[in-house]
């Protein structure tokens, strides 16, 4: 576990079924915590961690699916005894092997295939993440991901992450608006500044949306809103994948088609062309209206010139204003 990073992705699988079924993104650094979570022992050693993507049962990808394109089968001596690796404690996985496993759950949230579950399969989660064939648990990794799926943290990207947040969430709070960060964030700090301290910042949302949607939209870096509207998103993406943040965002439309909130993707001026690339994935160019054309790139030297400038008189400023800061994500431009 202390070798899991802040930054780092975790794929789950669900060993009763055979099934890979999310990916987590590793937030916290590792704590030790004795409550209990599963019936069957403590397990205290943990880390705290954001959805990237959560599938069902039904429409997890089988392991055997991918079992081809993963070069780790290719070098077992037995290729029926692949399950085991799976199923022991959290260990890394190489790059391609993980790169395999992050696009196939991807594509899986993106284009759904519902498969009947064994019957012995019961859902049941108060079991602990037992190591035999019949444990219906997750069991989480550690990949040592490919640099087109995502990069590792460090302390200083933190930081710099929890700056941007809280840049973001004071512009919008000195403007008089309500904002929004996810719960985990609230207590992290840059320069003394902590995101849970900025004023108008929401306990809770506005219950408008179903649930499956206020869960994507809680797990949003920040959000501007003016009353209850939502009137701006922002994922911030330092270090890790630009694709989770985006991938939130996809979501969000697809499951709220008539919404009309202008996206912004919020990173180092560094990243500005895997930013407007990712964007422009066949998978969000398909939408209608595709992404490129409601989400745009905010640079962070942009953000902090604009806060610097603007600090005492952001309470005469419209929401709007920070669209003239961000960047259309036209590949044409790169």
């Amino acid at each position: 576990m202390s070798d899991i990073a802040v930054g780092d992705w975790l794929v789950c699988y669900v060993a009763g079924i055979s099934r890979w079924i999310a990916v987590l993104e590793v937030v916290g650094t590792h704590f030790t915590d004795d409550s209990a979570i599963w019936a069957g022992g403590d397990y205290p050693e943990r880390v705290r961690v954001k959805e990237v993507v959560a599938l069902t049962p039904e429409t997890g990808v089988p392991a055997v699916d991918l079992r081809d394109d993963m070069p780790m089968f290719a070098s077992l001596q037995n290729p029926n005894k692949w399950s085991i690796f799976f199923r022991a404690s959290p260990r890394k996985m190489n790059g391609p092997d993980a790169g395999v496993v992050v696009a196939a759950l991807m594509d899986a949230k993106v284009n759904p295939i519902g498969r009947p579950l064994p019957p012995r399969y019961s859902g049941d989660t108060t079991d602990s993440p037992g190591t035999s064939e019949d444990s219906d648990q997750e069991t989480a990794f550690a990949p040592e991901l490919p640099e087109d799926v995502a990069e590792q943290s460090t302390a200083v990207a933190g930081s710099d992450h929890t700056e941007i947040q809280w840049l973001l969430l004071k512009l919008g709070s000195d403007m008089g608006l309500s904002v929004w960060a996810p719960m985990n964030d609230r207590g992290r700090e840059w320069e003394g500044h902590k995101p849970g301290d900025v004023p108008h910042l929401l306990d809770d949302l506005p219950h408008q949306f179903d649930d499956q949607t206020t869960r994507t939209i809680k797990a949003i870096d920040v959000l501007w809103l003016e009353r209850s509207t939502i009137v701006a998103a922002f994922e911030v993406e330092n270090t890790t994948s630009i694709y989770s943040g985006l991938l939130r965002m996809s979501d969000l439309l697809a499951m709220q088609p008539n919404l009309s909130i202008p996206l912004f993707i919020a990173a180092p001026d560094s990243r500005r062309p895997r930013v407007f690339r990712e964007v422009n994935r066949p998978t969000f160019d398909r939408r209608d209206p595709p992404l490129r054309d409601v989400c745009q790139y905010l640079p962070y030297s942009s953000l902090r010139e604009a806060y610097a400038e603007t600090r005492k008189v952001a309470k005469f400023l419209n929401h709007k204003y920070i669209q003239q800061l961000a960047e259309d994500c036209d590949l044409a431009v790169l």
